[in-house]
């Protein structure tokens, strides 16, 4: 009997060393030992490796049950004292914080040593989940005293983890030599392979928190192939996933990790997790304008972090709660009362970032109540943020001066204050190397841009209107491109998922389940982001031009910049180097009509045609022509025509519009874009031509391109592959490209034309080391763009003219194949014959409207749009 209790005692404290390293190993050796009647000792010792081990796989009720077993179960007051503590730490993960703290109090007068030293970590664990930080540091602290004296390296890793996790949500990591890499260390040293990852991925939440997003997502990448490996899931960590993506933003990938999150935690039973998950559910649909989403889930979190006594958290959520309802359009002084006693109590629990955005809020709604006085004070408060932070708190700092200097009448004041904040916030976009990462960042500066504008409109100064829509406007294209890396793992990802896009679209045509291969496709197409976003930042940025500067470049063109103001459409017109400012009506309407204009061409493409279709298309050309062009029609002429259009407006058929129909329209993301696209001079190699599959026409396309011209490099049929096309078009002067496309709105840089082994996607064309000058994409929709805040483009266009080709022909609209061949032979035949891309496009339509007679003849013709310099 004595040896099988001294063996049983052993084993189950073998169970509980393997529960971080094995914990499914852990159980196994842990039930092994119940099995076989131990005494009171190791039978309390194997339970608390089993609830601690289901706590590692995230099965809290399961952890709870077996950790209060194992209480019961102990004689000895240690063991029972080491069980309580094991016991809070769960009651804490579950949200119970009060009966953890009580737990983990009652165990600490029985304990000495080392286990002094982890009860001290587990009450500083409860306390972090109080939010009561500065405690929770205090115990934190004491651990990694006691641990170094009693020569206990696993407690030191767990303690400087733990507290260097407070540091990195405070921002103040300190690098190679702060807590988290020398718990990180540690624990490699003694063979915790998982609690080593958990440290490495709180080394990315601390990245992030110092404003290096990319560094912040190389980590998580890499931490997430290391928590597959290992077979231990991470729902918990989705949180942090999220708190990075808010931090670009990614709205919309924010939105959908947080419901995962949600979802996930309330499964499993993490209560503590899950009241944080609602928060983030509140925060993101915020930002996404779901205004009752946000108010229910901040509603809910706020609830369950009262009732878990987490009073820090509470107050977050409230926050959220007054923002949405501020966005809803409620103006009372119980609202800005409310809003100012939370921003005070965000400042006291350690939340600068929230109190920041909820003085500011504070501020505005006090001055629609006409309290300037308060107004004032709050922005006084708020402007100190300019001095330290993040880039966007800082940003958000300048704000807040601004408009307190508008408040006193000072605007000049205050336009030096905004454009003191964007400054700020082109750095950071600068050090965001993806182009995605640094489309989407133009959110921040919505705010600060507006106001500008808003100050040259009233104003009337056009000049300084053009300036401030340029500093916003389309800035990842006011940045050199950054080229990504020959990342081996991003070429095998890409490569994979073409293959997996070839064979679900196999399936999809031949009925086959599809399933599996739809979530493979989701989870490369994640690693792709994934690995893409990593790239570092840098490169120059380019100033935005002034109209002295843009004058020789148009020559005789007319630039035409359309403006968002509040909910008027306006309009900067360049001329002969001298700048006007118009009022172009209601922007509810434009962009109406603009979308039944749309509408109406598809149709006429897609479902037949038909005089009532012909005569809507007619009506809503006309409507939208009058609304754009009557103000400024006198000043235009018969000039050719430089649009830069809002975000709205950017997949409007100009040529289908009769004050453009037959005139040389070029579309540029901004005045800046167009102007460096101008200044290019493209590579001279001989024209590229690709033919891709499951489109009868595009071979016969490309043969009789073929004979215009001379020298041109054909690829088809199973010659015409990703890898063949890419490193074609390097050097190619021009480009042609027949292949079937597909835009997704969702993510446009998975917009693909289709290949002879797969999708094209537009990452792979991010590849392109000297891209060609000139491209025309024949396929359907091949020139629609996603667009971000700050008329921010993405899609081929957008990485095409980033990465330096001058001009690009694409679609709008789906096309039809035979339609469009011979629309594009007469485009190619005149640019052959010298005219530039703008101006063989527009006579090219002309002939072809004019001769085709029908209403699909008018509609492939308008989907056309030259794209950058023209």
């Amino acid at each position: 009997m004595a040896d099988r209790t001294v063996s049983g005692a052993g084993a189950a404290q073998t169970a509980l060393d393997a529960v971080q390293r094995y914990p499914h190993e852990a159980i196994a050796v842990a039930r092994q030992v119940l099995a076989g009647a131990p005494d009171s000792g190791a039978r309390s010792t194997a339970e608390r490796a089993i609830g601690l081990a289901l706590r590692e796989l995230n099965d809290l009720p399961g952890a709870l049950r077996h950790l209060r077993r194992a209480v019961r179960a102990a004689d000895d007051p240690r063991l029972r004292a080491l069980a309580r503590m094991s016991l809070g730490y769960v009651l804490a993960n579950a949200g119970r914080t009060t009966a953890a703290l009580r737990a983990v109090t009652l165990a600490l007068p029985l304990l000495t040593g080392a286990d002094a030293g982890r009860a001290r970590m587990q009450r500083g664990v409860v306390l972090h989940y109080r939010g009561r930080f500065d405690e929770a540091v205090r115990d934190y602290g004491v651990a990694v005293e006691v641990a170094q004296r009693e020569g206990d390296l696993l407690l030191e890793a767990r303690a400087r983890n733990n507290r260097g996790l407070i540091d990195a949500h405070r921002g103040s990591g300190r690098g190679p030599d702060d807590d988290l890499h020398r718990a990180a260390t540690a624990f490699s040293l003694l063979g915790l392979d998982l609690a080593a990852a958990d440290a490495r991925w709180n080394s990315g939440i601390a990245t992030g928190q110092r404003g290096d997003v990319a560094g912040a997502l190389r980590c998580f990448a890499t931490v997430d192939a290391e928590y597959r490996r290992l077979a231990v899931p991470r729902p918990a960590l989705l949180l942090d996933r999220f708190e990075l993506l808010l931090s670009v933003p990614l709205i919309d990938e924010a939105v959908e990790v947080a419901a995962t999150a949600v979802t996930e935690l309330r499964r499993r039973g993490m209560a503590s997790d899950l009241a944080e998950a609602l928060l983030a559910r509140a925060r993101a649909a915020l930002l996404a304008g779901d205004l009752p989403t946000a108010t229910e889930a901040a509603a809910a979190a706020g609830s369950r972090f009262r009732r878990q006594g987490r009073r820090t958290w509470a107050t977050f959520a409230r926050h959220v709660e007054l923002r949405a309802g501020y966005a809803q359009g409620v103006r009372s002084p119980a609202l800005l009362a409310a809003m100012v006693r939370t921003a005070g109590q965000l400042d006291a629990t350690g939340w600068p970032g929230p109190a920041l955005t909820t003085r500011i809020e504070a501020a505005r709604l006090a001055t629609a109540l006409g309290r300037t006085d308060r107004a004032a004070g709050l922005l006084a408060v708020a402007a100190d943020s300019r001095r330290r932070g993040t880039a966007p708190r800082r940003a958000q700092g300048w704000y807040a001066l601004a408009l307190r200097r508008r408040l006193d009448g000072d605007e000049s004041g205050a336009a030096r204050a905004l454009r003191r904040g964007l400054a700020v916030l082109d750095g950071h976009r600068a050090s965001l190397g993806a182009t995605e990462l640094r489309a989407h960042s133009g959110a921040y500066g919505h705010e600060l841009a507006a106001e500008g504008l808003d100050i040259a409109v009233r104003r009337g100064a056009p000049t300084r209107v053009l300036a401030w829509a340029e500093r916003w406007r389309a800035n990842a294209l006011r940045m050199r491109p950054v080229s990504p890396p020959q990342d081996p793992d991003l070429a095998t990802a890409l490569t994979e998922l073409r293959m997996v896009s070839a064979a679900l679209e196999d399936a999809l045509l031949t009925g086959h389940p599809v399933q599996a291969l739809r979530r493979s496709q989701a989870r490369l197409e994640q690693r792709i982001r994934e690995l893409a976003r990593g790239v570092d930042g840098g490169g120059e940025l380019l100033r935005p031009p002034d109209v002295p500067a843009l004058a020789p470049a148009l020559g005789n063109a007319v630039l035409l910049e359309l403006v968002a103001h509040g909910d008027r459409l306006r309009a900067v017109l360049v001329r002969d180097g001298r700048a006007s400012l118009h009022d172009l009506g209601p922007l509810a309407e434009a962009v109406r009509v603009a979308r039944r204009h749309r509408f109406g061409l598809r149709r006429l493409v897609t479902t037949g045609d038909s005089a009532d279709a012909r005569a809507g298309v007619a009506h809503t050309a006309a409507a939208l022509d009058g609304q754009l062009f009557d103000p400024v029609r006198r000043r235009l002429g018969d000039r050719p025509l430089v649009i830069v259009p809002i975000g709205e407006l950017h997949a409007v058929p100009w040529a289908g519009l009769p004050t453009c129909a037959g005139r040389a329209v070029t579309v540029a993301p901004s005045a800046t874009a167009w102007l460096r696209a101008a200044g290019r001079v493209g590579p001279v190699g001989p024209p590229v031509l690709v033919a891709g599959p499951r489109l009868s026409a595009a071979e016969a396309e490309v043969r009789q391109l073929g004979t215009v011209l001379p020298g041109a490099r054909p690829l088809t049929g199973a010659a015409a592959t990703a890898d063949a096309v890419t490193s074609a078009l390097n050097g190619a002067g021009l480009a042609h490209i027949a292949a079937h496309g597909r835009f997704r709105a969702d993510n446009p840089l998975f917009s693909t034309l289709e290949l002879a082994d797969g999708p094209l996607t537009a990452y792979e064309l991010e590849r392109l080391t000297s891209p060609p000058g000139c491209v025309v994409l024949s396929a359907c929709d091949s020139g629609r763009a996603g667009v971000r805040p700050g008329d921010e483009v993405m899609g081929f266009t957008a990485v095409l003219l980033a990465l330096g080709t001058r001009s690009l022909v694409a679609t709008v609209l789906p096309v039809p194949a035979d339609l469009t061949t011979a629309l594009m032979l007469d485009l190619h035949r005149r640019m052959r014959g010298g005219a530039g891309p703008a101006v063989a496009l527009a006579e090219a339509q002309r002939a072809f409207d004019d001769g085709g007679g029908t209403g699909a003849a008018h509609a492939t013709a308008a989907a056309f749009v030259c794209f950058g310099a023209g």
